[in-house]
């Protein structure tokens, strides 16, 4: 019998990407469920014998669970995950369904790991964070790990060009982190970081080039420390054109935090940014760009391990983040009950795998 997915968030564009992974790469018949009808959604028009539509109303319980007990696995892209709970993966949890996430937000992650027993006892495997940043550059930096006898110290910095070909929901993602300062795992202890600051500036692959990236409150900065017994980790952003990081840094440190964290002001300033991306888009791209460091020993002496991806399209690689991993789960691959973070659940061999299957370069270098 063909499998089936239920894409929760599916109409929008890290969703739809999700989708359009599982196309390629998969047999299975997907649904993409949003909150409003979608007659017009390019991949239903385009695959109608594998597409399908689907409303769904995640703060109905009762449907939200009619719909979940039909289907095979639940990814759910249903952002932003500051505003999410933990309801979608608890039924999946309750019904025996598989659950992945493109969860970006550590809070909610955070509380979707504390169901790892339950999900154990269930028999479901469940995999938090499974897009671009967090996701494959967590297993980027397994990767590394591996290649060292020890790791002391992960950075990782990532590049995004303009909207980085992604929806609204990722500018008010953005907008959010900035209200707060975060724990980051600094010298062997968690220190308070304040977001968008200390810049940096890192050597990425061509287009790129010298780019400058500043702390940012990420997923693997929580979990990474936890899978690893790392001294320090490091995670840095940044954006292309470079007037977007100024703008960033002035509603970090300039900006009002009481007018900040008033749910118009975010709505406004994500609908602002879209709207100007639109028009950057058009001459930066919407490329990404991940570098991963990682410091440590190797036969006894200092090492450093390097590696990076670049893609002409974040949205694209962030759907080849999930849709691997839902790959793996559907063709039985993957089958680990619990609630995991990336690293934890997908093994080094099977990310190269996946990767190699998307043709997604990855250039690694031990010094």
């Amino acid at each position: 019998m063909t499998q089936t997915v239920l894409i929760l968030g599916g109409t929008g564009r890290i969703g739809s990407s999700v989708g359009q992974d599982l196309l390629t790469f998969t047999q299975a018949a997907i649904t993409l469920s949003g909150r409003a009808p979608q007659p017009q959604l390019a991949l239903a028009r385009q695959h109608p014998d594998r597409v399908q539509t689907l409303v769904v109303n995640l703060d109905n319980q009762v449907a939200l669970r009619e719909a979940i007990v039909a289907y095979d696995l639940i990814v759910h892209c249903a952002g932003p995950f500051r505003y999410r709970d933990s309801r979608v993966l608890q039924a999946c949890i309750d019904l025996g369904k598989p659950y992945l996430d493109v969860a970006d937000n550590p809070p909610y992650v955070r509380e979707a790991l504390s169901l790892r027993s339950q999900a154990e006892a269930a028999g479901v495997t469940a995999v938090v964070s499974t897009g671009l940043f967090p996701g494959i550059s967590n297993s980027m930096v397994r990767q590394g790990i591996e290649q060292l006898d020890q790791a002391d110290e992960v950075k990782l910095s990532y590049a995004v060009a303009g909207s980085g070909g992604a929806g609204v929901t990722v500018m008010r993602t953005t907008f959010l982190e900035l209200q707060h300062s975060f724990p980051a795992w600094v010298d062997g202890q968690w220190q308070d970081i304040m977001p968008y600051s200390q810049r940096e500036s890192v050597e990425l692959p061509p287009p790129y080039g010298d780019c400058g990236v500043y702390w940012f409150s990420t997923v693997e900065a929580m979990t990474l420390p936890e899978s690893f017994a790392l001294q320090s980790v490091t995670t840095k952003f940044g954006s292309l054109p470079n007037f977007y990081n100024h703008l960033t840094w002035l509603m970090a440190h300039v900006a009002p935090k009481t007018w900040l964290r008033q749910p118009q002001t975010v709505e406004f300033l994500a609908q602002a940014s879209h709207q100007m991306t639109q028009i950057s888009d058009r001459f930066s791209g919407t490329g990404v760009a991940i570098r991963a460091d990682i410091l440590g020993q190797k036969a006894g002496r200092a090492a450093q391990y390097v590696s990076t991806l670049v893609h002409p399209d974040t949205a694209i690689a962030a759907g080849y983040g999930t849709g691997s991993v839902a790959q793996l789960i559907l063709t039985g691959q993957l089958h680990q009950p619990g609630v995991w973070p990336v690293e934890q659940a997908v093994t080094t061999a099977l990310f190269e795998q996946t990767m190699q299957q998307r043709e997604v370069e990855i250039n690694r270098s031990l010094s």
